[in-house]
C-alpha cells in the first residue's frame, strides 16, 4: 500500500530502478511542500536550529550534486559547498542573494536528471572516482549503491523536516 497517492507504484527487482523512482518521488515531495509558501515564509525560520525552507532546498540541491557528480563521477564542480555560508563542509546553510524558489527547483530538477543518467549508465557496485570529493589516501570511495541509499535517506529525512517547517509557517500538512 502506497504511503500517498503520489508514491511510486514501481515494484521492480531492479534496485537501480527503485532508487531512481524513489529519488524522483522525494524530490517532488520536497517541491510540493514548498509550493504555495510566500517568499517571506520561504526565507524565515520558525525552528530553533535556524534554517529556512529555502536554505533546506539549496542544501538538497548541493548535497545531491556533491554525492553523484563530484563524488561518484569525480567531476570538478563549482562551489561544491555553496549551500554553506563559509563555502566549507561545516557551516550554516544559506541562499545566495537573488536566488529564489523557481531557480532552486530548476536546479533540483536538473540535478535529478543528472542522477538518473548516472544511475542508468553505471553498475551499483561501482565505486566512486578518486579526484573529486574522494581523494587518494582517504580510504576506499563508496559504491554507487551506498551513495544512492545515502542520498535517498537525506531526502526522506529532510522532507520530514520540511513537513514541520511548513506546518509551523501556515498550518498546511499532507503529502
Amino acid at each position: 500500500m502506497p504511503l500517498s497517492d503520489v508514491e511510486p507504484r514501481l515494484d521492480s527487482a531492479d534496485p537501480a530502478a527503485q532508487f531512481v523512482a524513489y529519488l524522483d518521488y522525494y524530490r517532488a515531495a520536497v517541491v510540493r511542500k514548498l509550493e504555495g509558501m510566500t517568499d517571506a515564509q520561504l526565507r524565515t525560520s520558525l525552528l530553533p536550529s535556524g534554517w529556512t525552507p529555502l536554505e533546506m532546498l539549496t542544501h538538497l540541491v548541493h548535497m545531491e550534486r556533491r554525492w553523484f557528480v563530484w563524488g561518484f563521477l569525480g567531476e570538478q564542480v563549482a562551489d561544491p559547498w555553496g549551500d554553506n555560508e563559509t563555502g566549507e563542509p561545516e557551516g550554516r546553510w544559506h541562499v545566495t542573494d537573488g536566488v529564489g524558489l523557481d531557480a532552486l527547483v530548476e536546479a533540483l530538477d536538473a540535478g535529478g536528471m543528472r542522477t538518473r543518467e548516472i544511475v542508468a549508465h553505471h553498475d551499483l557496485a561501482e565505486r566512486g572516482a578518486v579526484g573529486g570529493r574522494f581523494v587518494a589516501g582517504d580510504g576506499t570511495p563508496p559504491t554507487l549503491a551506498w551513495i544512492c541509499f545515502h542520498v535517498l535517506q537525506e531526502y526522506a529525512r529532510h522532507a520530514g523536516h520540511l513537513d514541520v517547517a511548513r506546518e509551523l509557517a501556515d498550518g498546511a500538512t499532507g503529502e
